[in-house]
């Protein structure tokens, strides 16, 4: 099952004037790096600057005057909130958002600033089940079309159209395509496009691994809701994939590959860094996966999709500090020391190594105690620096709890 390239190309002459021909960019210190030619697909670079656009419009453009009469309505607390809402705008048709509770302030002004008069943004509940239930309802009882924001086939038409536009911009036949998957709709939609017109080039789909709601059903074989989800990626996790999307993908995508929240946020920091683009977690995705195949894509010509540029600046020192986490950079312990005069002294001199900086240190003298408890976070210049930092800890007999290890005690101390 796939979506034809014939509803696809219908697809882009909707789109025309309405979404960007974004960039296809070479990008040179990656090439060197991983010794192949590397292209970016900059979705990012989108007037709402993700391709959710895409399949929102097609699907709410395709839709006859009768079936709009009384206006459309989504759900979402991302991205598809700001495609559907500039397609509204754009078609003049009225449509109803609803979103949770939770849904920060940045994220609701951003769609009413694409809906403007043509959007209403209601808030109901705590999750998005509760919001997306509420729509349903909605859509059902008011008899308004409902834009989903993956399991459609005009939805995935839409997104189809990133796959020819590669395809269009791409000078040599592509061997590898990293492409994000959350609820399967860009890699249905441009795996499609790409089995049919270049059957040799190999598609992998990438999802967050705390996350894996596509690759879970795949080797299941059948869709699939996981029980509970990390939704630091919010663009692209899902407790369940769409049900055609699943169908699709199963036959599409020769691979997918799980990358840690960790790896996705180092991306983050590195593409800002480096390369001077700012990318969301899901933006990262397929850009993150390229460590994992290193081996297998020298020499070859490779294309990243950048699904999406929607980082709110108060989440960086959140993916700051999951990076070092993960890099094996920052180390949190729980120590107990002597509650003796000079005992920390000693700790910082003889302990700590000369370039060790404390990132982190809570400590409250307990009366009538022989030790107390010192909550220490550390950041190394180098993850070669850890072992000998427990080494000395053991050579002092030093009474330490390693936190990195226990997320929930991690969770509530730092």
């Amino acid at each position: 099952m796939s979506i034809q390239t014939s509803d696809i190309l219908a697809a882009s002459k909707r789109l025309k004037g309405i979404a960007i021909h974004t960039a296809f960019q070479y990008q040179t210190q990656l090439s060197e790096k991983y010794q192949c030619q590397i292209y970016f697909k900059r979705e990012d670079l989108q007037v709402v600057r993700s391709y959710k656009i895409r399949g929102a419009y097609n699907k709410i453009a395709s839709l006859s005057a009768e079936e709009v009469k009384a206006g459309v309505i989504c759900a979402s607390a991302g991205n598809h909130a700001q495609g559907f809402a500039y397609s509204c705008h754009k078609l003049q048709i009225f449509g109803t958002v609803y979103m949770p509770v939770t849904t920060t302030r940045q994220k609701i002004k951003q769609v009413q600033m694409f809906g403007k008069e043509y959007v209403e943004i209601k808030l109901l509940g705590d999750t998005f089940d509760d919001a997306y239930n509420a729509a349903m309802e909605e859509s059902q009882t008011a008899q308004k079309p409902f834009v989903h924001p993956f399991d459609d086939a005009k939805i995935i038409e839409g997104q189809g159209t990133v796959g020819k536009e590669i395809w269009d911009d791409s000078d040599e036949p592509l061997d590898y395509l990293f492409v994000p998957v959350g609820g399967g709709g860009l890699s249905a939609g441009v795996g499609s496009f790409f089995k049919q017109v270049s059957p040799k080039t190999i598609i992998i789909g990438v999802e967050p691994e705390g996350a894996p709601a596509m690759k879970t059903s795949i080797n299941a074989g059948v869709n699939t809701e996981l029980s509970h989800i990390d939704k630091f990626v919010d663009g692209a996790a899902v407790k369940k994939v769409g049900d055609l999307t699943f169908e699709i993908c199963r036959e599409i995508l020769e691979e997918v590959i799980l990358v840690p929240e960790g790896k996705i946020c180092s991306t983050i920091l590195d593409l800002y860094n480096e390369e001077a683009i700012v990318v969301e977690p899901a933006g990262a995705l397929s850009v993150a996966a390229l460590d994992f195949y290193k081996d297998k894509i020298k020499g070859k010509n490779i294309c990243c999709v950048i699904s999406g540029g929607n980082n709110d600046i108060t989440r960086m020192a959140e993916i700051k500090e999951r990076s070092q986490l993960y890099e094996g950079l920052k180390h949190y312990f729980i120590v107990r020391l002597p509650q003796r005069a000079g005992a920390l002294k000693e700790f910082l001199i003889e302990v700590l190594g000369p370039n060790d900086d404390i990132c982190h240190f809570e400590y409250k003298k307990k009366n009538q105690r022989e030790s107390g408890p010192i909550v220490l976070g550390v950041e190394l210049p180098n993850s070669d620096g850890f072992d000998p930092l427990i080494q000395r800890m053991k050579e002092h007999d030093i009474n330490y709890q390693y936190l990195n290890d226990n997320p929930s005690l991690f969770e509530f101390l730092v």
